[in-house]
């Protein structure tokens, strides 16, 4: 794809990446994602935002084509998603100087091997003039690496966010225009990636309130030209409540644990609470980091195997304890052969999960009608602590 203009001196460069169906080898793209790369022609300094995922190098290179003057590249982020290209670039360009923060430039170095002699590092707060355009760099760590920035351009009044505000998404317009399905992509993305670091995110959305964005240009997916859409959304999902919801991420081997599972979901709905069951053997696991983000409850279901959960309950339980969800209440239901320690292997799994644990219901093979009564009281006792902690 060719170079594309987004105001008077101001470029898309990057790519379209609609094939990819998983990123990192471990996060699902069902809907592709871009490297969103941006030059910035100043009256005297010509600067570039980002580099390219390194399998994209050739198209990349090639937008490079007919620009005789690069004076900056700007690293807002040292994964190489986005700083895959820099070496190449700079064998192109040799006077260019690589921009970045203090921390970033020990990453790159040790990422890329970039010698030392190319970096100006930039403090909080610092500009940089290209003559009639001015960038400002606001450091923005845990976005969702240490060494993270973006980039304010003054004069144009766009916010260069890099991964801040992204979603994979790939799509042949520059703009976003249909917010609803921008929307979901964009939760995932902060669920996948984001939500691990929300209260840090909660600080550097507080730093940018003061700035006057009418464009935001993230590193992944289209840039937003009503820059209060995705900015309401993050801080309803950093700072927000937990809803009246129970996600449900579930498995069964003979068909035990899923009767137990029917039962329960149906007493929830009964009780007025909102269910996402996931069953683990066919989720797309991005769809369950997106519940995530909103519940009040988790409830793994789970049989015994070997003595303990089923792998893929252990996986999903190694998930949630890992994206740190706002969740606050936990349990764990189940069927077993003839005995073991998934509730306590499981809970030992959660360090970082601030929840009550309450008592879970587990059944020796097929569920009696006790069995289903227990599972009842449950749905009774989440309800209630949805209601007294004001969850809607």
């Amino acid at each position: 794809m060719l170079r594309r203009k987004i105001k008077e001196n101001i470029y898309w460069m990057g790519s379209v990446d609609w094939d990819s169906r998983l990123f990192d080898s471990l996060i699902p793209l069902p809907d592709g994602t871009s490297y969103n790369a941006y030059l910035i022609k100043g009256s005297e300094k010509t600067a570039l935002l980002d580099t390219d995922e390194p399998h994209m190098a050739k198209e990349f290179m090639a937008q490079l084509e007919g620009v005789s003057q690069l004076d900056y590249i700007v690293s807002q982020h040292a994964e190489q998603d986005h700083s895959g290209i820099i070496m190449q670039v700079l064998e192109k360009f040799p006077e260019a100087k690589l921009v970045c923060t203090p921390k970033a430039k020990g990453m790159l170095i040790d990422l890329l091997h970039v010698p030392e002699d190319y970096f100006i590092t930039v403090k909080d707060g610092e500009k940089l003039s290209l003559g009639d355009k001015t960038l400002t760099f606001i450091h923005t760590p845990w976005v969702h690496w240490p060494e993270t920035m973006v980039s304010y351009l003054e004069e144009d009044k766009i916010l260069f966010s890099c991964d801040f505000f992204g979603s994979h998404i790939a799509s042949s317009e520059l703009f976003v225009t249909d917010e609803g399905r921008v929307y979901e992509a964009a939760k995932r993305y902060f669920a996948e990636i984001m939500m691990p670091f929300r209260k840090v995110i909660q600080k550097n959305l507080a730093k940018l309130a003061d700035y006057d964005i009418e464009i935001i240009a993230p590193g992944h997916g289209q840039l937003f030209p009503r820059p209060k859409f995705i900015i309401d959304a993050y801080h309803e999902w950093a700072l927000g409540t937990p809803k009246n919801t129970v996600v449900l991420p579930h498995v069964s081997m003979h068909e035990s644990t899923q009767q137990m599972v029917d039962h329960f979901v149906t007493a929830l709905v009964d009780k007025g609470v909102r269910v996402e069951p996931f069953n683990l053997a066919v989720t797309d696991i991005g769809k369950l980091a997106i519940s995530l983000v909103d519940a009040a409850t988790i409830v793994v279901a789970t049989p015994t195997v070997l003595a303990g959960p089923h792998p893929y309950a252990a996986y999903a339980t190694f998930l949630a304890n890992a994206l740190r969800p706002n969740a606050k209440f936990l349990s764990i239901i189940g069927s077993y052969g003839w005995g073991g320690k998934t509730v306590e292997t499981l809970a030992g799994m959660i360090p970082n999960l601030k929840v009550e644990i309450i008592d879970p219901v587990l059944c020796k093979g097929v569920p009696r009608e006790d069995t289903f009564t227990t599972l009842t009281n449950l749905a009774g006792t989440i309800a209630e602590k949805h209601k007294e902690n004001g969850f809607v």
